[in-house]
């Protein structure tokens, strides 16, 4: 088979495959094989399997090295919120990897090429090519920049309830350390305050904060030392 469509693809991937059979492999989906009554016409069924244990070991040890103080159990949370098929949905559609796909007239006809469930396995698929054509490397940094996009969302919708909330549930796990917001500066007229906050770790200053009021000050804080850690909440507004 000649490297179109897949050529295009391989562009949008970085990745000049070596076996340009494994990537057709995998945007074969099995009523592809069906149609052509070809059993030995390999679809993208195990290469999925392939794909998804690749994906979790990528994501996972990204969420290893990256939220350092975050539990086993919280870890596992953001991992199947990242790699479930509604993110590898998404992935695919960003790729644009549905007019790539080998359909049979069926499942071409039923939608499948927006279909969420095909897509998220041909994204598997995809990422099982890569692994087995270049090594675990390259599959890494094909799928690192979807991870880091998806991450703060994932991390906020879990557990960032707020950021001063988020912030004592990491620093509770030491019961020897406290958090302690002073009030540190307070300027402007009545209908328009400025205030300014200082967030202690025990004695230790480790973050300052402004806002209109005293709560956002306070929140802005928080953000501060969440990044600090290494956390990176996403950004979003408090009154």
């Amino acid at each position: 088979m000649s490297r179109l469509p897949e050529a295009e693809l391989e562009k949008l991937i970085g990745h000049k495959f070596a076996d340009l059979s494994l990537l057709t492999t995998a945007l074969t989906h099995s009523s592809y094989a069906n149609d052509l009554r070809a059993k030995e016409l390999p679809c993208n069924e195990r290469l999925e399997f392939l794909g998804d244990s690749v994906l979790n070991l990528v994501t996972g040890e990204f969420l290893f090295t990256k939220f350092s103080h975050r539990a086993e159990g919280e870890l596992t949370k953001a991992r199947a919120s990242i790699i479930c098929e509604a993110s590898c949905f998404a992935m695919a559609s960003e790729l644009g990897l549905g007019k790539f796909l080998y359909l049979g007239k069926g499942e071409e006809q039923s939608g499948g090429r927006q279909r969420p469930s095909t897509l998220a396995d041909a994204l598997e698929a995809v990422v099982a090519a890569i692994y087995l054509d270049a090594g675990l490397e390259k599959a890494r940094s094909f799928l690192l920049p979807y991870i880091e996009k998806r991450v703060n969302q994932v991390m906020q919708e879990l557990f960032f309830k707020d950021y001063k909330t988020a912030l004592q549930e990491i620093v509770q796990k030491n019961k020897q350390e406290t958090l302690k917001y002073v009030l540190t500066g307070e300027t402007g007229p009545a209908h328009a305050k400025h205030f300014t906050v200082t967030l202690y770790l025990n004695s230790n200053p480790i973050a300052v904060g402004e806002g209109h009021s005293k709560k956002e000050a306070e929140q802005n804080a928080a953000y501060a030392a969440l990044e600090l850690m290494g956390e990176r909440p996403a950004r979003h507004e408090h009154a």
